[in-house]
């Protein structure tokens, strides 16, 4: 992931002093009073609280550092005090030495954020103080795309750049009009001191070169393509253009360097890209409508061998968090940009964007898109490690019956077939719905016997129905190798959801977890499957993809999602790229 480090902590190690955007607390602070800084620095303006950076540069080496918290436990304090309203982004970060500190990128919060108790509190830059709503109520801001530079003129505006607009305005018959009424129709240009001039959104999207660095630099977009998963990359471009030349040059870098895979379905063949061009291209969009352009910050393409990931300037817009962006009403920090590219058809009016995105990636056996937030802006991460090919089979083949799996369908089907089993809590939380709004869709589910349902009460668990299991082949075994004894490893306690019961199953090899899955139809829990990956690192030195896709009777992507939870987790290490060649090591 591309590192948000820039924002709080330099790549040499250098910490920002404590003042209005950073926060220092010391290691013994506890989970609740992290949280009630990272709220007041949320009511501010938003920064980064660090937590063990009194311990950088000690004479002696420290016996303890911030590796000792887990994020969890901080984001689960945030999340109880804000009421679920704050998300926020923890990351531990190893500087030259060894001394780990926990960074915790808090975003501005878009509206008041009270404690349970009806406290409001914020940072002033040395103390939380006590304030009132009034006082803490963010100002709206000004559409900046609707500003009128005093010193534009029409010929900012690159004629051949307004026929490339007029050529995507299929929409209406404003296309039919001549250039200025086009550009008026619009609402591009507008009468200022006596004449017609620019706006900065026309100039984003029809401007000359000149008039584009003169009045939004910020506008660019730095495209990288790494040849590994190392933050070195192998080339680079700069490009300063119109958005709709924007697009198309970075379509074309993007698919110079990507690969498709065909899925034959009956008479049909599915083309399966690591990088969707609809999906980048609606996450591009998002990017280039949305972001604050008041930042003097370039949007980031990082395209790697895994992964696409774009970085926006200024975060997500009010009140939407990663935890809600599917439900959350839609927000324009644009407005005027984003009227005129929804008039273009480039854009959707309604805000259905994410969950267009979400759709395409599901119906194609992968991971949802992901969203990591920090104190000044936003990383939406496409993954592309492989894809579930009899799951892309399934939903066409369900399609083809007339059968239209809608997204919370897709939702619930994508997390269950990777990870086996799921509550209704986990769901919710996946639908981004609350929990007592999720018993209907999962009824329906259950009656067209998609989905089945074990247990009682909190202890009711759903699983693939096994009409389902056996449409995505789960029911057919895993090939063997040399029966090689697992022992099922009990997680020490600061490493959550890693820790097996004392008395759990019996050890698992190949062939007995082949036996289980026979008699019961199921296989290994998540958590199995992480302790598993790590009494293989512990015995073998490492462990890989394809291991831990033979010993657990897994697919490429659950496997890999397993070992990414782990590397996040702190408790692997990553050596290599791709899937075939990448192995993991103990931390």
């Amino acid at each position: 992931m591309t590192q948000g480090a820039g924002h709080a902590i330099s790549p040499l190690g250098v910490l920002p002093p404590s003042g209005p955007t950073c926060i220092h607390l010391p290691l013994n602070v506890t989970p609740q009073d992290l949280a009630r800084h990272a709220v007041g620095l949320a009511n501010a303006r938003g920064g980064t609280v660090l937590v063990g950076a009194d311990l950088v540069g000690a004479a002696a080496p420290a016996e303890r550092d911030a590796g000792e918290l887990h994020p969890l436990m901080v984001t689960h304090a945030i999340f109880e005090l804000s009421g679920g309203r704050l998300t926020v982004n923890v990351q531990h970060h190893r500087l030259p030495g060894g001394t780990r500190v926990l960074a915790v990128f808090v975003p501005q919060a878009p509206y008041v954020l009270a404690a349970p108790d009806g406290a409001v509190i914020a940072w002033d830059g040395a103390h939380l103080v006590p304030v009132t709503p009034a006082e803490a109520e963010p100002v709206a801001d000004q559409d900046y795309t609707a500003v009128v530079p005093p010193d534009a003129s029409l010929a900012d505006l690159d004629p051949a750049e307004v026929a490339r607009l007029r050529g995507l305005g299929r929409q209406g018959g404003a296309a039919s009009l001549p250039d200025l009424d086009f550009l008026r129709e619009l609402g591009l240009i507008v009468p200022s001191a006596g004449a017609l001039r620019p706006t900065l959104a026309a100039i984003m999207l029809a401007g000359t070169p000149a008039a584009l660095r003169a009045h939004v630099p910020q506008a660019e977009v730095c495209f990288y393509h790494h040849a590994t998963s190392d933050v070195e990359f192998q080339f680079r471009e700069d490009l300063l253009r119109p958005i709709p030349a924007l697009l198309t040059r970075l379509a074309e870098l993007i698919q110079a360097r990507n690969r498709f895979t065909p899925v034959q379905v009956g008479l049909f063949r599915i083309e399966v890209w690591d990088q969707d061009e609809a999906v980048y291209r609606e996450a591009l969009l998002n990017a280039l409508t949305h972001r604050d352009y008041t930042l003097r910050d370039a949007v980031h393409v990082h395209h790697y061998p895994d992964r696409l990931e774009i970085m926006n300037p200024g975060g997500l817009p009010g009140g939407i968090t990663p935890g809600n962006i599917l439900r959350h009403q839609p927000k324009r920090r644009n407005p005027l940009l984003a009227e005129v590219l929804s008039r273009l058809g480039l854009v959707e009016r309604a805000g259905v964007g994410v969950d267009k995105m979400y759709g395409l990636m599901l119906r194609h056996g992968k991971e949802p898109p992901e969203y990591t937030t920090y104190a000044d802006a936003v990383t939406l991460t496409l993954h592309s490690p492989g894809f579930d090919a009899e799951f892309v089979r399934f939903v066409a083949r369900k399609q083809e019956d007339m059968q239209t799996l809608s997204l919370d369908m897709l939702i619930v089907l994508s997390l269950l077939a990777r990870e086996g089993e799921a509550t209704r809590s986990v769901l919710a939380r996946a639908l981004q719905l609350p929990e007592d709004r999720t018993p209907r869709l999962l009824r329906g589910m259950e009656e067209h016997r998609l989905i089945a349902r074990s247990g009682v009460g909190r202890g009711i668990a759903y699983t693939l129905s096994s009409e389902v299991r056996r449409a995505l082949g789960r029911d057919v075994q895993a090939a063997t190798m040399p029966p090689v004894v697992i022992p099922v490893p009990v997680a020490p306690a600061s490493t959550p959801d890693v820790t097996l019961p004392v008395n759990s199953a019996p050890a698992l090899t190949p062939m007995n977890r082949s036996r289980r899955s026979a008699a019961d139809g199921t296989g290994p829990t998540g958590a199995e499957v992480r302790a598993i990956a790590l009494a293989l690192a512990r015995e073998r030195g490492r462990v890989r993809n394809v291991d831990l896709r033979l010993t657990c009777g897994l697919n490429t992507q659950q496997a890999w999602r397993a070992l990414r939870s782990l590397v996040q987790a702190g408790l692997l290490r990553k050596l290599g790229t791709g899937t075939r060649d990448a192995a993991y090591k103990l931390s």
